[in-house]
């Protein structure tokens, strides 16, 4: 009887399977975020451009990649097999999800309202979750909010990368009234409140869940 590929016994030139055609996928996204963002400019560590940060983790992507290939040459790995499709369909909806609602998107003559990333990460990140059929709402939103946060101050506030943070009505009717800055903190510190309490309500409702005892009959 043949072997399977990746199994035991004889093997061809990949021995590892799955670890080369992972790494196959990883290169390959690793070239095509260095084309997507090959209009941004990276500027310098001293003056962080847009483009800097997802070239360099493009970069370490691809690396990975590499890495994985070349494991797969030299190391005995398990064999390809069947794949679900509902988590890469999933996360490939939430990727174009975020990508048409972080910023205005026309699709012909319809325009996407830009909602900025405070909207468009919780939603990408609750969407994702649901790759796995053991999501769960709660939890869902909890991380979406704090990462959200997070990252608003971390690369709209400290590294003042040019990313729509905020929806644009909300920009537009708040013009000249509040810094851009404040605001973004403002809402950053927003979505952080909430995630916070959605995690606080989550942990004292476990808490209060009653746990099932077997009952055991005192008579033989």
């Amino acid at each position: 009887m043949s072997e399977p590929v990746g199994g035991s016994g004889a093997r061809g030139f990949v021995r590892g399977p799955q670890s080369f055609v992972a790494g196959l996928g990883l290169i390959a996204l690793a070239l095509f975020a260095i084309w997507a963002g090959d209009d941004l400019a990276r500027g310098t560590l001293g003056a962080i451009g847009p483009g800097l940060m997802p070239f360099w983790l493009a970069i370490g992507v691809g690396l990975c990649g590499a890495a994985l290939c070349v494991a797969g040459l030299l190391r005995a790995g398990a064999p390809l097999q069947g794949m679900p499709l509902r988590g890469p369909v999933v996360v490939l909806l939430a990727i174009v999800l975020f990508a048409v609602t972080i910023r205005p998107f026309a699709f012909g003559s319809v325009t996407t309202p830009g909602l900025g990333l405070a909207v468009a990460g919780p939603l990408a990140v609750l969407v994702a979750g649901y790759a796995s059929p053991e999501a769960r709402l709660s939890e869902l939103l909890i991380l979406g909010l704090l990462l959200t946060a997070g990252c608003m101050l971390l690369f709209g506030d400290l590294l003042n990368l040019p990313i729509p943070m905020l929806p644009t009505a909300l920009i537009q009717a708040l013009s000249g009234t509040i810094p851009s800055r404040t605001l973004l903190r403002i809402a950053a510190g927003i979505l952080a409140l909430f995630g916070l309490g959605l995690l606080l309500l989550n942990r004292r409702s476990a808490k209060r869940e009653p746990i099932d005892v077997a009952q055991h009959s005192l008579t033989t």
